[in-house]
């Protein structure tokens, strides 16, 4: 019986600990040391994606790739957001990790509104500070007026994603 008792008291301290590691993972992910906003990147066609001029807004900051499905099929769905809600404060940037050939001839044929830097492999070091230990994408961080990380998501983004930012954020 003794045995089981602490078998059973091993376990919960266990779920204990694993509980506070997430919480500490993910308030560390939260924290923007502000570089984010310090930071220039090259868009496809000339010019200088200046992120400190989007500040003041919020902002959705999507890291994408052409060579992604996923990022591919989640554009046009941006490019509406972007559309519906920038008179309302609303700036989305897409941050390629990606060249600039390819970037360019993806957006000759699905242009859209919002600006797009190329962040190239050193977006991986982006995506990676704000949580995404394993690099993957598509993935989405949303930053408040005040340049504050409020969500992220690894994956597609769909409607829902979009409506909740815009109620938690009015």
């Amino acid at each position: 019986m003794k045995r089981r008792g602490v078998l059973a008291g091993g376990v919960a301290l266990a779920a204990v600990a694993a509980g506070a590691g997430v919480y500490v993972w993910r308030s560390e992910a939260r924290r923007d040391d502000g570089a984010l906003w310090q930071m220039a990147f090259e868009q496809p066609d000339g010019g200088r994606l200046q992120m400190h001029q989007l500040s003041g807004r919020n902002v959705l900051v999507n890291f994408w790739a052409t060579w992604c499905a996923p990022c591919v099929k989640e554009m046009p769905l941006l490019d509406r957001f972007y559309r519906d809600h920038v008179a309302q404060g609303w700036q989305v940037a897409g941050l390629a990790i990606d060249s600039a050939a390819p970037v360019r001839d993806f957006l000759s044929k699905m242009p859209v509104g919002f600006p797009i830097g190329l962040a190239g492999m050193d977006g991986l070091d982006l995506v990676k500070r704000y949580g995404n230990d394993k690099g993957l994408l598509p993935f989405s961080v949303v930053f408040d007026r005040e340049g504050r990380v409020r969500d992220r998501k690894l994956g597609a983004l769909d409607k829902s994603d979009l409506q909740r930012w815009v109620g938690s954020m009015a």
